[in-house]
């Protein structure tokens, strides 16, 4: 046909120019930490615990989405459920510092504009993803830190609590264990005071072996948008200030609408050396690897190959999942467009 004709063609209406490709749908899909997750550490009674709280998380941040929320509200909605729960090692189950305090960390990135906040060593924010996403929208800058950081959350209306409210009895304990196997190093400052508790009735009394404890969620919402969020209370018994991979953009967590968006959880040192969140979006837009292969790869060569333990969340813009993790155990879970969901704990599910 020339082309005259089939512009008459169109303009007439007989011949219609090909759809544009629609967006999957709403997808969620969400993570608790990695380690050393087992049958053997978990009794009936635990595991029910920590699936209630997943799948809440879960379908809040999905029902987020179908409401017409944005991928960055939905991934908010999702971690304020993990960070208000004591099973997980974020906000309300941080685990504890060496000088017993907890330290906070969390970040969230939109894959539309590629604009990220996060937060790091926070120790009154009650929802440090709350505060990261402020970050993002209301400040020119990515990361804020301690004091500075609260003072932000604080001006920008956020909820702030006593660092008591944080205290649980077993991410104590989990710290007066880690002190007792290094009491015989000469250099080991005092035992520090238990902080008093706002509230022993809430107690994470649920203890599952070794493990790296993150929360993270990524979700593509009806608009084709793609957005990645992690929070953390980092590693029990850490010191200095150390802040992990979790708030450092493209270590820990990562979107962009032309690759995918990355929630990591694992030994933090190792994914910050391997930039591991952006390396997976790397190997999909220079070596046009699926979300599937550039995410194994990273995850199941990469990490092993340099010695770290973890996993990580991936999701593409077409909707596409990734889950891979190195370690024991991984709680995580995903929703699909049709509501089909799944929440997995094991290596063999």
């Amino acid at each position: 046909m020339s082309g005259l004709f089939l512009r008459n063609l169109l303009l007439l209406g007989l011949l219609a120019l090909p759809a544009a490709a629609q967006p999957p749908g709403p997808t969620l899909v969400l993570h608790g930490g990695a380690g050393t997750i087992t049958r053997q550490n978990m009794n009936a009674a635990q595991e029910k615990a920590y699936r209630q709280v997943l799948e809440q998380a879960l379908h809040t941040g999905h029902r987020k989405l179908l409401e017409g929320g944005t991928a960055p509200e939905a991934v908010e909605a999702t971690l304020r459920v993990l960070e208000d729960s004591p099973l997980f090692n974020a906000g309300r189950g941080a685990v504890f510092t060496h000088e017993g305090k907890n330290e906070l960390d969390a970040a969230i990135m939109d894959g539309r504009t590629l604009r990220a906040g996060a937060v790091a060593g926070v120790t009154t924010i009650r929802n440090p993803i709350t505060a990261a996403r402020a970050v993002m929208e209301h400040s020119e800058h990515v990361l804020l830190t301690g004091r500075g950081a609260e003072a932000f959350a604080r001006q920008q209306g956020l909820t702030l609590v006593p660092p008591a409210y944080f205290y649980t009895e077993s991410r104590w304990q989990g710290l007066q264990q880690a002190l007792k196997a290094e009491k015989a190093r000469p250099d080991t400052p005092r035992k520090p005071k238990p902080p008093r508790p706002a509230s022993r009735a809430i107690d994470g009394i649920f203890t599952e072996g070794r493990k790296f404890g993150t929360v993270g969620c990524v979700a593509l919402d009806r608009y084709g948008n793609l957005a990645a969020g992690t929070s953390t209370g980092g590693m029990t018994n850490k010191r200095y200030g150390r802040v992990g991979d979790t708030p450092l953009i493209g270590a820990g967590t990562y979107a962009d609408n032309a690759t995918c968006a990355v929630s990591a959880t694992g030994h933090g040192e190792y994914f910050i050396r391997s930039v591991v969140a952006y390396d997976i979006a790397a190997l999909m837009a220079y070596r046009h690897l699926s979300v599937q292969q550039a995410a194994e790869e990273v995850v199941l060569k990469k990490l092993v190959e340099r010695g770290g333990e973890g996993g990580v969340i991936a999701l593409d813009a077409k909707g596409n999942i990734a889950m891979p993790f190195n370690s024991a155990g991984m709680y995580r879970g995903y929703i699909r467009p049709d509501g089909q969901w799944k929440v997995e704990i094991y290596k063999d599910q």
